[in-house]
């Protein structure tokens, strides 16, 4: 990559244990071809020294005011900067920045940037639960920062809870996200969107079931995009084996009558509901309590079938609250924009994402192409692509059909 062309990103971390796990973040940054100034607080150098920052970002790292006062620092890192994220970000770190404090250099960096924040916090979950820490992160997100919502996970010593810092891989991904749609304020923040992904089973016995090739990858991708444009996000994973995507409340499933009371007590409370899972349409009547065993001489028994509930059909047509957005996506094989249509009519949902699926199509692949098919009768192509890109899209569709969205 051109050295000009170079995204320039500053790494802020406070001084909280997960310091460390900065390391990778900062890694993956400059691996990727952006050029990256780690900015520490003095307690973070607690944790990792300046040495360490500075060889893996190949700058000089400061934490006062003072340093190098004449290239002006306080000013100069946020001005140049075309993305500012801080992680670990701890308590009081949240807590000066959302009350303008600007005691050290990352505090006046924050103050200064003019370009997109992020925020990944890191903290004990009474810490992250806190009143004051919630209305601290509610004034960021108001001012348009992204303030990814911590994992659940091991905490230091024995504690257990929300308050994990995400994984370093899942921060790059909103990070790069973010950089690529070069918009300041996230346009879903205060929205809380339901998504489901994956492929559901329905057990025969003990070891065997009926699914599909469903990977869960776009669902995955939606997830991921809403989460960097600043959504609230529940994601509904159906036997998906991926990394949990920053920011995002995970519930899995494995059947579609799992699936189903997830995504309706999710959606209670959703903006927008996206049902990307791959939903087994019938399950067998019978479940067998032990292995069906293979007997010499017999063939097996045919396997009764049972339709399932159509979950996005009662999603759409049982809306949880006014102005609910519901998006569908229909697997087809053949005649693909004749059914897609016939099914968005049948559905009722307001968008239905439709593309041609196949053993070697689609399922279990990092790209996809697909036409998303509106109720007003709009027809939106997605040409070939990573399923970010059609994530992106959906979200673009979904935004504009909110209540006083521009168009309307």
């Amino acid at each position: 990559m051109n050295k000009a062309a170079r995204p320039r990103v500053v790494l802020g971390v406070s001084g909280g244990i997960a310091a460390y796990k900065a390391c990778e973040l900062l890694r993956r940054l400059t691996e990727s071809g952006h050029e990256v100034r780690v900015v520490p607080t003095e307690a973070a150098l607690h944790f990792v020294g300046a040495a360490t920052w500075s060889a893996l970002s190949g700058q000089p790292v400061a934490t006062g005011v003072w340093d190098d006062v004449h290239e002006v620092p306080h000013v100069r890192i946020g001005q140049g900067a075309d993305l500012v994220v801080v992680a670990p970000a701890t308590t009081d770190l949240l807590a000066k920045a959302a009350h303008g404090l600007a005691d050290d250099l990352l505090t006046n960096t924050l103050l200064t940037a003019r370009c997109p924040v992020v925020f990944a916090p890191a903290m004990h979950t009474e810490m992250w639960e806190h009143p004051a820490t919630r209305e601290n992160v509610a004034t960021l997100r108001r001012r348009g920062a992204l303030v990814i919502e911590p994992a659940v996970g091991r905490l230091t010593g024995v504690d257990t809870g929300k308050g994990r810092l995400p994984d370093p891989g899942e921060i790059y991904e909103v990070c790069r996200r973010v950089l690529a749609r070069g918009v300041r304020e996230p346009d879903l923040t205060g929205r809380h969107v339901v998504i489901s992904a994956g492929g559901t089973r329905e057990p025969l016995d003990p070891v065997r079931f009926l699914g599909n090739r469903s990977s869960g990858k776009q669902g995955y991708a939606l997830a991921r995009s809403a989460a960097a444009r600043g959504a609230r996000v529940t994601l509904v994973a159906a036997n998906a084996a991926l990394p949990d995507p920053a920011g995002v409340d995970l519930v899995r499933v494995g059947s579609t009558a799992e699936l189903r009371e997830a995504v309706l007590k999710a959606a209670a409370t959703a903006d927008a509901v996206v049902m990307a899972a791959a939903v087994a349409d019938f399950r067998p009547v019978a479940y067998a309590p032990g292995k069906i065993k293979k007997r010499d001489g017999q063939e097996p028994d045919p396997v009764a079938l049972v339709r399932n509930p159509d979950i996005l059909a009662d999603v759409s047509q049982h809306r949880a609250r006014p102005g609910q957005v519901v998006v569908g996506f229909a697997a087809e094989t053949e005649d693909v924009l004749d059914n897609g249509r016939a099914k968005l009519r049948r559905k009722g949902c307001d968008l239905l994402v439709v593309n041609e699926v196949g053993e070697r199509k689609t399922f279990g692949a990092d790209e996809s192409e697909a036409v998303v098919l509106g109720a007003d009768g709009s027809e939106t192509p997605v040409p070939f692509g990573p399923k970010e890109a059609l994530a992106d899209t959906v979200w673009d569709l979904v935004v504009a059909r909110f209540p006083g969205a521009p168009h309307q």
